[in-house]
């Protein structure tokens, strides 16, 4: 069995996207347990069983150790950048509920601007399986399966 997958080579482009891409989710985790908690508990859809402070505190830690790994674990880069593109996935809900239940935060006061910041979040999983070399793994991977049937 092949390591190639997770060891894919990354440019400086790449790199940089990844550090970037860190310091953002750094940024937003610290927003979610200080100044943007009530704004960021504007995204928790209502038919979320939970406590809606208790999952921005949550996703507030989640998003600091996704920054931080993706920052530190350089070697780790390709299975990190799969979990923080899984994260994107994963919080999608809340943006769509912020649009369908028309709650402004963030500046966010407008159903154009809550529509149009839809279509940032598929962006974000793009940037962070591009940046890790997450994707170029993955099809690295399903080059190296011999074929079934």
């Amino acid at each position: 069995m092949s390591t190639a997958p997770l060891h894919q080579p990354t440019t400086w482009v790449q790199n940089a996207a990844r550090f970037l891409l860190g310091g953002a989710l750094l940024l937003a985790g610290t927003g979610h347990l200080t100044t943007q908690r009530q704004a960021f508990q504007a995204q928790v859809p209502p038919w979320l069983p939970l406590d809606p402070d208790f999952v921005v505190l949550a996703s507030g830690v989640v998003e600091l150790a996704l920054g931080a790994a993706l920052i530190v674990l350089p070697k780790q880069r390709v299975r990190v950048g799969a979990v923080v593109a899984a994260f994107f996935v994963a919080v999608f809900p809340g943006n769509i509920s912020q649009y369908l239940t028309q709650t402004d935060a963030f500046g966010l006061n407008t159903d154009q601007a809550r529509l149009i910041r839809l279509f940032f979040q598929p962006l974000l999983v793009v940037w962070a399986l591009w940046s890790t070399g997450a994707w170029a793994a993955w099809r690295a991977g399903r080059r190296e399966r011999p074929a079934v049937g």
